[in-house]
């Protein structure tokens, strides 16, 4: 209990309670009737556990019209109402190990065992239906709504081609009920929030909020435009038998049909389910879907009865949440960043608050478009995002608590670091430092080449690149391969062992592979795929920096602004003095190219892959077409022939339809590959 609620009286503990069921209600409509949530899921469950702990202190303050009392959420009339035949129940939450604990300690003590089995499920960002089978058809989907009334959403959900309107096997009970959590991609999310920019529409938050939004439209062919898939979790109710196990349930429902999800394990003990969380806790961004925790449940369904039911809560189960990867803070100011490339970009700096387990007190705003599209303003209060390891960004403003203080941001036109007039290239979103010079350009530009992706020079950090260039003893990274024993000696905390590490360390890296070698070398546009694909038609250095526009755009995947990028950059006198370093130096200039096949059934076309193959990695479709004489590149050009789509492809397939370029599905390219004996 939190030493608020333990300190106060009758009266304050009435009085807070009403205040916090008022603002759960709030949120409540906003999330699950709007689609549009003003606060992040930690502070929800903030809200709601502070009510919990209130009424649990004082528990004449229950009333049946509680938050705590029901789930969450109301249908909306429009579509007709379903009463659920059994509740869809919420979850109680765990957020570390000893609260998990306390809700297994209690289970066992109610069923007065030592111990029992636990199945645990990814938890699915999405929003939770429920879908009625009569004889083996689809007949019936609605939403969880407000747990025993929800929205009649059937043809929407008939759209979603992850649920079957028809079951292949015979032996099922006539009449049943599943539960699932339908939720849209990454991929898919980022492409529609990416269409709706270019309509004019305002973007959604999240997947979950996209998914929610796309299954409740009032047209169902909107929906039925959108990329939604579903993974079945439950059964809800059978008249018929089933097995005894949630376990063997799940595998049971995924043999009559059903997408079952293949992350789901089984645990005879806690402590295993434990490290399971703490591996996923660290995999969950490698999914190509939302996460936020585990779902633990028992496995005997005999248990199910006796453990019960409290307030909205099944004892049975428990959501194990993962720490918060949004949350909302003030927006302090806008600075900005120059990049190795001279590029201006604009971050955040924030109010400190905790995002993902990390503190974060900056926050990327990507580019002057993006602040301006996303309306974000220094002084907002504003929704903060952290997925992985990569850099927090904010996700926008929370604008029902602007007070008409905040002041929109203007990009500056000189280049903060050398004060340089910014230009901004036609048709391009970012201003640049247009001066070689820049301090600052020439700090990144270090960094990046000694990077783990470019020349990967170990011992040599960013806080090591910056101490190089503020004692003189390199200018660019040509100069790296000068630097003597003596003068690494020299430098404040640099000692003989160390040195020495980093002068191996740049002998090894003169060897690199061609392609890292361009990659490091900070060509605007050209990151390590594209680098990796000149390295491989060009063979060396020269002959890459005699190539002409015309030439270099030739090569699949290569466009003209990325061609341009590449000609200009090695018409720069200081681009080709730092390359002529290299070059005395020793570093590794050239590598064979690996002659193409002279002919084959598919010599002169092109394939561009995406989205995710069930058959097998993309790397290893893209070995295949070069196999029978045909290129793979990595995006979609004019003369891009094929795209071969996948489940959830990206933005790569709106390019292809405005090219016109042709489709091929997955079953189609293995098609191709067996009839010329690839396969």
């Amino acid at each position: 209990m939190t030493a608020v609620a333990s300190e106060m009286n009758l009266y304050q503990a009435r009085m807070r309670v009403e205040d916090l069921r008022a603002q759960i209600r709030y949120h409540d409509y906003r999330y699950y009737v709007l689609d549009s949530p003003e606060i992040s899921d930690a502070e929800y469950d903030e809200l709601m556990r502070e009510l919990q702990e209130l009424e649990a202190r004082f528990p004449q303050l229950i009333t049946p019209d509680s938050p705590t009392q029901r789930v969450s959420g109301q249908p909306v009339e429009a579509f007709g109402v379903v009463e659920h035949r059994t509740p869809l129940l919420s979850l109680a939450n765990a957020f570390n190990y000893d609260e998990l604990k306390a809700w297994y300690r209690r289970a066992l003590g109610i069923l007065e065992i030592e111990s029992f089995p636990l199945v645990c499920e990814p938890k699915i960002d999405g929003l939770a239906v429920a879908l009625v089978y009569e004889d083996g058809r689809f007949v019936q989907g609605a939403t969880r709504g407000d747990g025993f009334r929800g929205e009649n959403v059937t043809e929407n959900l008939r759209t979603i081609r992850s649920i079957p309107m028809r079951l292949l096997a015979k032996d099922v009970p006539p009449r049943f009920e599943v539960r699932g959590e339908v939720y849209m991609s990454k991929t898919a999310f980022e492409r529609l929030n990416e269409e709706r920019t270019d309509q004019g529409q305002p973007r959604f938050a999240n997947p979950r909020n996209a998914a929610a939004g796309s299954v409740r439209q009032l047209d169902s062919r909107i929906t039925a435009q959108r990329s939604l898939d579903i993974w079945v979790y439950q059964l809800g109710w059978a008249d018929g038998p089933y097995p005894p196990t949630h376990q063997e349930t799940l595998q049971w429902l995924q043999d009559i049909g059903f997408r079952v999800n293949p992350e789901i394990g089984r645990y005879e003990k806690l402590e295993e389910v434990e490290r399971h969380y703490h591996q996923w806790v660290d995999r969950r961004h490698d999914l190509e879907y939302e996460i936020d925790g585990l779902v633990v449940k028992t496995d005997p369904f005999q248990y199910y009865e006796r453990l019960g039911v409290v307030g909205r809560e099944p004892r049975w189960a428990i959501a194990y949440k993962f720490p918060p990867i949004q949350a909302t803070t003030a927006l302090l100011a806008i600075e900005i960043n120059v990049g190795r490339t001279g590029s201006l970009n604009p971050y955040a700096v924030l109010e400190p608050v905790r995002v993902g387990g990390v503190t974060v007190s900056k926050a990327t705003l990507h580019n002057e478009e993006d602040i301006q599209r996303k309306d974000v303003r220094v002084g907002d209060t504003v929704i903060v995002q952290r997925a992985g390891d990569v850099i927090p960004q904010v996700v926008g403003p929370v604008v029902s608590k602007r007070t008409g203080r905040e002041k929109p941001f203007v990009m500056p036109d000189r280049c903060p670091v050398c004060g340089t007039l910014a230009a901004r290239p036609e048709g391009e979103v970012m201003r640049y430092c247009p001066n070689p010079s820049c301090p600052a350009q020439a700090f990144r530009w270090l960094t990046h080449f000694v990077s783990r992706g470019a020349m990967d020079i170990e011992g040599l950090g960013e806080s090591w690149c910056y101490v190089l260039l503020q004692e003189g003893l390199v200018k660019d990274p040509g100069d790296i391969y000068s630097l003597t024993r003596e003068q690494l000696v020299s430098l404040e905390r640099m000692g003989e062992k160390s040195a020495e590490n980093v002068l191996k360390a740049i002998e090894v890296s003169k060897n690199r592979p061609l392609g890292r070698l361009i990659f490091a070398l900070g060509i605007r546009h050209v990151g390590s795929e594209m680098a990796t694909l000149l390295a491989s038609q060009f063979g060396s250095i020269d002959a890459l920096a005699q190539a002409s526009v015309e030439e270099l755009a030739t090569i699949p995947t290569v466009g003209p602004r990325i061609a341009e990028s590449v000609h200009q950059y090695f018409r720069d006198a200081n681009n080709v003095r730092v390359i002529d370093k290299l070059r005395r130096a020793g570093v590794r200039m050239a590598e064979e190219v690996a002659p193409a096949p002279a002919e084959g059934p598919l010599a002169g076309l092109t394939f561009v892959l995406t989205g995710t193959l069930a058959s097998m990695p993309r790397s290893k479709a893209e070995e295949l077409i070069r196999q029978l004489g045909g290129a793979a590149g990595d995006s979609v050009t004019k003369k891009t022939d094929y795209l071969v789509v996948g489940e959830s492809p990206g933005t790569k397939l709106q390019k292809a339809e405005r090219y016109g370029t042709r489709l091929l599905s997955e079953q189609e390219l293995l098609e191709l590959l067996r009839q010329h004996g690839a396969l």
